[in-house]
């Protein structure tokens, strides 16, 4: 039944790229992945179409996504991100990674290249709004105490100048909630889930951050602040956007 879903939405597929952004297939080994500039993101985020919760609800239950992203978008596991109250924005942007062939990082990257090969671009504008419409998750414990705390908390709303590590809360918000447009919530998300997107920033084998920002960021960080730093954002609620 899968198989028939997927082979219809391919036949019913339209070409909807925006400028700069062009869809190519995922399964091309020869195309080599690329760090969009921020021109071609906003191209891209400005044609995003309006999404339909009812059916992006359908979809979320048509590709099976609950197996790995949980029933109410919360990840049963440390596994895989948490989608539930995350920015439309970024989880359109994620999707469009994934069909262009600019993540594979590893197999949970290329088992989601093979779910959007034959989604269309408002498929994936219906499952980003529908995940955007649930409740963010709830907070994880326990808390960061003590200077790893104090440590963290400073990179978070301060930086560190002496590496020009800029805070985080500049892009993702003070409480984790998210920025403008694709930069994600990250408030609840699974410790093990954002840790491993810091360590493959870190390495470079993800490179989907506009102007690598978040490549740049990463690399200055060593593993002990990759690790607090994904319990300290665990530990946060969630909030509406």
């Amino acid at each position: 039944m899968r198989r028939v879903r997927l082979l219809v939405l391919g036949m019913l597929s339209l070409s909807l790229a925006a400028p700069g952004y062009a869809s190519r297939p995922a399964t091309d080994s020869a195309a080599t992945p690329r760090s969009p500039v921020a021109a071609e993101l906003r191209a891209t985020l400005a044609a995003q179409p309006r999404g339909d919760l009812q059916r992006g609800k359908a979809l979320h239950q048509s590709l099976m996504c609950a197996a790995c992203h949980g029933e109410t978008g919360v990840a049963p596991t440390g596994n895989w991100s948490s989608l539930a109250g995350q920015r439309a924005a970024y989880t359109y942007k994620s999707l469009l990674d994934y069909q262009r062939g600019d993540r594979h990082e590893d197999d949970r990257a290329n088992l989601m290249a093979v779910v959007v090969r034959d989604m269309t671009r408002q498929d994936m504008a219906d499952v980003a709004d529908y995940y955007a419409s649930l409740p963010p998750p709830p907070a994880a414990a326990p808390k960061l105490t003590g200077e790893t705390r104090r440590h963290i908390e400073q990179l978070v709303r301060r930086g560190d100048p002496a590496r020009l590590l800029t805070p985080c809360a500049s892009c993702h918000g003070a409480s984790g909630q998210g920025g403008n447009n694709e930069t994600p919530a990250l408030a609840g998300q699974s410790v093990g889930s954002l840790a491993q997107t810091l360590h493959d920033y870190r390495s470079g084998r993800r490179v989907t951050d506009a102007n690598q920002g978040m490549r740049q960021f990463a690399q200055r960080l060593t593993p002990d602040e990759i690790e607090a730093l994904a319990k300290y954002y665990a530990s946060l609620s969630g909030k509406r956007r």
